[in-house]
């Protein structure tokens, strides 16, 4: 294992890998730290993928530090701390605290911070995240239901978050490429800096910071920094020109879960929504009807077979503010998450085979309710989101998406990428 990486959700851990793979490195996701020894084949990273992005710091501190004992113990040269490219965490969130904890643990004084991800137009300036041509805080992420996104300085948010001095490697930086940023990098360690967030407008300026920092033991940000890193290996004559991402043909019905409430999710939802094959969740439905999950799979049972079914709970801000009025913002969210769980299973029992999730913490219910402990990474369907194949039997094409990742067609264009339409419906209901 050359790196070893902790990311605070499902989806992101898949963007992470999906990252690496298409950079040459073989990758392997564990979904949860391993309870015992696991077989990761030929990897060259090893991810593990930890639901810890919205939990209370101290849990997401343990969770974090375990998953990290873990990848030490396999031999981890480098680790890598992978967290959303719009930095979702509020000031009582775990970003800096996480950050902090695994320095500690691995008895290092500096790390950086860098969530840009310029090929989804998440984008760093003096400190401050863009999400396309406006401030985070001006974006869609304002509304997050449970980390609402309200100040775009990174350096203020991270400050907030931790003990140690917050610094900044600004643009000029940047610009001037790797030897630069490495100097910076000293001058900050010798003025006690801990964290510096780092500008990155670019793919190249990513790859620059990614050969500067080649030499600290932790690194942290989105799936973006992670361009870099492999051919700091390559260069170091510890990566070998391995092909990755290739991944077994699969058979089976297909269905798309999303409970996501994104606006890329929601403009994806609508994409998909034609003739009668979508099926709408309501979380006040859930908690009044016991039996409504088993009406949602009875539903889906006859359409398993014509095309892809939609499953959603995906809804607009006013819609979702209502729920959580109704039923409170923690009850509405375990309310989707567990029925998400018990639809995917009783779906897979149905033969489904192929598989598309639409959120983090989706996803993260999803993989938990299937019994997945990992998955291999394959070929990419848009920035950020790859197909992957479950560890285990029954063997499952699975893409877990960061609700605010995908084209609007990202449903249906999945499928088209992973084979044909007569190749879905070759395991009977």
């Amino acid at each position: 294992m050359l790196l070893g990486c902790i990311a605070d959700d499902f989806t992101g851990a898949t963007d992470l890998a999906n990252t690496l793979t298409r950079r040459g490195m073989a990758t392997v996701v564990l979904l949860g730290v391993p309870h015992e020894d696991v077989d990761v084949g030929d990897a060259d990273a090893v991810i593990i993928a930890l639901k810890s992005r919205s939990i209370a710091a101290a849990h997401a501190v343990s969770q974090s530090l375990a998953a990290l004992d873990w990848l030490a113990c396999g031999g981890a040269r480098q680790h890598y701390f992978k967290y959303c490219s719009t930095f979702d965490s509020t000031d009582a969130g775990n970003i800096g605290p996480v950050a902090e904890a695994l320095l500690d643990a691995l008895k290092q004084d500096f790390t950086v911070a860098c969530p840009a991800f310029p090929t989804n137009k998440r984008t760093i300036y003096q400190g401050h995240l863009f999400v396309g041509d406006v401030l985070l805080s001006e974006s869609s992420m304002r509304h997050h239901p449970l980390t609402p996104m309200t100040d775009p300085l990174l350096t203020r948010v991270l400050q907030r978050q931790c003990k140690g001095r917050v610094g900044l490697i600004a643009y000029d930086v940047v610009e001037r490429g790797s030897a630069a940023i490495r100097g910076v990098v000293a001058r900050l360690r010798t003025d006690g800096v801990r964290i510096a967030v780092v500008d990155a407008l670019t793919d190249a300026h990513l790859l620059a910071i990614g050969e500067a920092c080649a030499d600290l033991k932790l690194l942290t940000g989105g799936s973006g920094l992670a361009l870099g890193l492999p051919e700091n290996f390559r260069r170091a004559g510890l990566l070998s020109a391995q092909a990755a991402g290739v991944l077994p043909k699969f058979s089976g019905h297909a269905a798309v879960l999303a409970g996501s409430c994104s606006a890329a999710t929601q403009r994806q939802v609508a994409k998909m929504k034609t003739g009668s094959n979508w099926f709408e969740i309501d979380p006040i439905a859930l908690r009044e009807d016991r039996a409504a999950v088993a009406k949602v799979l009875q539903w889906a049972r006859p359409r398993l077979g014509k095309e892809p079914v939609l499953i959603y709970s995906t809804a607009d801000p006013a819609t979702v503010e209502k729920a959580q009025a109704a039923l409170g913002r923690e009850r509405v969210g375990h309310l989707i998450e567990a029925a998400m769980g018990e639809i995917a299973k009783g779906l897979v029992g149905m033969g489904v085979r192929r598989l598309v999730v639409a959120g983090g913490e989706t996803s993260g219910a999803v993989v938990t309710a299937l019994g997945i402990d990992g998955l291999r990474i394959g070929e990419e369907i848009d920035p950020g989101v790859p197909w992957t194949a479950s560890l285990g039997e029954p063997p499952l094409a699975l893409a877990l998406k960061s609700g605010n990742f995908g084209a609007d067609d990202f449903f249906l264009k999945s499928f088209e990428k992973l084979g044909t339409a007569d190749e879905f419906f070759s395991i009977p209901p």
